[in-house]
This record gives C-alpha cells, structure tokens and sequence, in this order.
C-alpha cells in the first residue's frame, strides 16, 4: 500500500475506540483514515460482556460491524502496522510497516494495550478462557466454579472479594504474593475463603479446558478457573516518539498515556483513548472515549478551519467587524419591500 494521501485525521488502532471515533468524525464530514494491525487484545475471549444490546457478541464480530459503519461514512481502512509517526508543518506523517506513508491534519492513538501475564507454565494458552482477571469481563460465567485467585501483588485481596460474590468456592494461592496482614487472614477466614502456600508451578489441563493448578512440590488442586492479575502495558511507543507523557496508574497495574477528559494529550494536534489512556476500560467505556474523542478532534478543526477563513478574509482585504459580515438576507428583505412600492 503506497497511499500519500492526507487526511483530516489519522487513527492508529481499530477496535472499539478507533472506530466509535472515526464514524463521529465521518458524521462530521471528516476524512478519516483508519489504520489497524489486527492483533486486538480482546481476541482470545468468545465475548464482549457490559455492552448494551451487544452483551457476548463475539469480539471480531464486534469490530467487523464497527468497520462496516465507519466505512459508510467515509472512513478509509487500512489493514497494516504503523511503525512510526512525524510531526510535520501541517500536521502528522504515519509510516506503515510495508514502507507506504499517510499524513493527516491530526493523530488519534487508540492501540491499546498487552497483558503481562505472570509466568507460569501453561498460563497464556488459557488466558481469555480458564485463567481471567476481570469479574464484569467473565466473573458471570465462572459462578458457582470453583475459583483460585494467583497472588503476584497487592490486588489479590482485592481480586478474592470480587470474586467470592460470585462463588461460594474460592481458594487464595499465596504464590508470589505480599505477606498477608491480620486483617487479612481475619477477612479470608470470615470469607470462608481457602489459603495455600507455595508457589504454583503449572496450569493443568488443555487449551481452552482448564482442570487446575500444580504447586512446585507436586500437590495439584482442582479449578474451574484461575483469577490473575496482569500488568498493564500500553501500546504507547508512537505516542512517546511524539514526546506524549506516560504515567504509572495509581493503582501500580500498569502505565498509560496521559490524557485530559476529552483524550487529549500533552501535544498539541495527538489524542489517545481507550486501553492506552485508560487500561481499565472495559469496550464500552473505551468506545465512549473514542466517541468523545473524536467530537473534540472535529471541534478543535472547526476552530482552526475558522480562523484561516478569517486571516484568509483579511490578507484579501476584506472588511473587519459589523460591516464584513453579510447582510445578503437584510439587502434581499429591502429589496422586495421596494419591489413593492414601484
């Protein structure tokens, strides 16, 4: 693909936010150019769950159906890999893997980001199936199962509690995971919730067919699924060669892109939004980013659009004030008044 063409905006990344954000801009009579890997980080589940009137729709169909309404608006797909990014005097130059270049007044980041899951053998063939980390992603569809939540950090504790809502059956693997507090011991007992000690070796059982876990020392315990806590990893490389700011989320899950509440960031002209601004969006949530994302995008190309109408007014001479503006409708009234009369 050899395409030089430029574009009100470029969006790097089409999942749930780039798409929400190019069918915005398309409504808007922006020409939108979406560029988009393949790789979204959703892709190992069998749904999207919290998705009003979408809840478990596949996550390919999910982005099949947003390309075919960012497409009828105008939005132009490219399916590659954008490796770098340029300022340059009227806006951005994006270079794709394949060496084709695009270039657009501004930039909208929305790739998302990668799970660092923990390392443990056979872990990352169930990922998105046997081994999850989020309740409201898949919690519903392990209720009543028997639970086992990996400590590798602080979130844990957190992690058992949310997921002892949903089964009466939950065990603490200790793991790798901070000393737990007296307060703590006291909440897992008062929880009925089961604690062991030592590390865990492996994860049981085929792909896609967890069975449970095996400890270093050979001791195996029967799950139906294994709660872990990932970090965070924002797909943030363009953005830091464009010099945006990266931040650590308070919480210590991970980084993401610094971004004010309508996804700019700190360079002028380069908006993010979704996972790589917020990593605990779910995809509806990142949707509404994009969403809004894209409306401040148009608005800040209205004001830019406006003012170069205006200095373009003034290098030709045109009047400044009242007596510049049209008074077509006032002139056109007049006139068939004095029509009227004669």
């Amino acid at each position: 693909m050899q395409d030089s063409s430029r574009y009100d905006v470029v969006i790097i990344g089409g999942g749930a936010a780039g798409l929400s954000a190019a069918v915005a801009l398309g409504r808007s009579l922006r020409t939108t150019a979406v560029i988009d890997s393949g790789s979204p980080r959703n892709a190992p589940a069998a749904g999207v769950h919290n998705f009003l009137s979408r809840d478990g729709v596949p996550p390919l169909e999910l982005v099949a159906s947003g390309r075919a309404e960012a497409a009828s608006y105008g939005s132009v797909l490219i399916d590659a890999e954008a490796v770098r990014v340029e300022k340059d005097p009227a806006g951005f130059t994006v270079t794709l893997q394949d060496g084709g270049c695009l270039s657009g007044r501004r930039l909208l980041v929305t790739t998302g980001l990668s799970d660092e899951l923990p390392d443990v053998e056979g872990l990352a063939a169930h990922w998105g199936s046997g081994v999850i980390h989020c309740p409201y992603c898949h919690g519903y569809e392990a209720r009543g199962q028997a639970i086992g939540v990996l400590a590798t950090g602080p979130m844990a504790m957190h992690q058992v509690q949310m997921f002892r809502q949903l089964s009466d059956d939950v065990t603490l693997f200790l793991h790798t995971g901070p000393e737990l507090t007296d307060d703590e011991w006291e909440l897992l007992a008062a929880l009925s919730v089961r604690v062991v000690d030592g590390r865990v070796a492996s994860v049981q059982g085929p792909a896609g067919a967890l069975s449970g876990v095996q400890l270093e020392d050979g001791s195996g315990f029967p799950l139906d699924a294994l709660v872990v806590a990932p970090r965070f990893a924002a797909r943030s490389a363009l953005l830091e060669s464009l010099g945006v700011r990266i931040s650590e989320h308070p919480m210590g899950i991970g980084y993401s892109a610094e971004v004010d509440p309508q996804g700019r960031t700190s360079v002028p002209g380069v908006w993010a939004a979704g996972n790589v601004a917020d990593p605990v969006a779910q995809v509806m949530a990142s949707s509404a980013a994009g969403l809004g994302a894209g409306a401040a995008i148009n608005g800040d190309l209205i004001a830019e659009d406006a003012a170069a109408a205006v200095a373009a007014r003034r290098a030709a001479g045109g009047e400044s004030g009242r007596d510049g503006a049209s008074t077509a409708g006032q002139n056109e009234s007049i006139g068939q008044k004095s029509g009227a009369h004669s």
